[in-house]
């Protein structure tokens, strides 16, 4: 697995590289192919606000097969910071891992030679301006995997290419917990 270690506002020594390396490789051993696993960019980030009880912060995105996984945790230490981080990515790729291997078991029982659909993610963080823009390959999936692939990179919103209709959707998290679907009116 091709792992990526940056900083921001922290200089990033050997040991701290080292270290963030070694958690975010962990998750490699879930998967029996490790091209399954094609990459891993982890930033270390000092907050300089005083205000913020939290200010070292890990945050990582893991590129799986077309599937993103984003993992961010903050402490007062950044070792903690990053032992956090990876307990969370861990979990989220279990689950993931879980979740492909009971889809791929159905979908073989169901349709043996009809491949599963990749899941795809947006994000734009708007603030006054737009200031990060990520561009995803979107492909077509149901409205119950886009939900899934929402929990997954734990967002409140998840934007994808309807299977039935071939229109853009948003599918969100509604405060009572449960989801809403946004669709094109024809």
């Amino acid at each position: 697995m091709d792992v990526t270690v940056k900083g921001r506002n922290v200089s990033v020594t050997e040991a701290l590289e080292r270290h963030a390396r070694e958690k975010v490789e962990r998750v490699a051993r879930f998967f029996d192919d490790e091209r399954s696993v094609a990459r891993a960019e982890v930033e270390l980030i000092h907050e300089r606000n005083p205000a913020i009880p939290a200010p070292e912060v890990a945050d990582t995105t893991l590129f799986i097969n077309g599937t993103v996984l984003k993992a961010r945790e903050a402490s007062g230490d950044m070792y903690a910071s990053i032992d956090l981080m990876a307990h969370k990515l861990e979990r989220q790729v279990k689950r993931y891992r879980g979740r492909q291997l009971d889809r791929w078991h159905g979908q073989r029982e169901r349709h043996a030679a009809e491949e599963a659909p990749q899941p795809v993610m947006v994000e734009e963080e708007i603030e006054a301006r737009i200031v990060r823009t990520k561009q995803f390959q979107m492909k077509p999936m149901s409205a119950k995997e886009a939900a899934l692939q929402m929990e997954l990179v734990d967002h409140d919103f998840f934007v994808f290419t309807s299977a039935d209709t071939g229109d853009v959707n948003v599918v969100y998290r509604r405060r009572d917990g449960n989801y809403g679907l946004i669709e094109p009116a024809r």
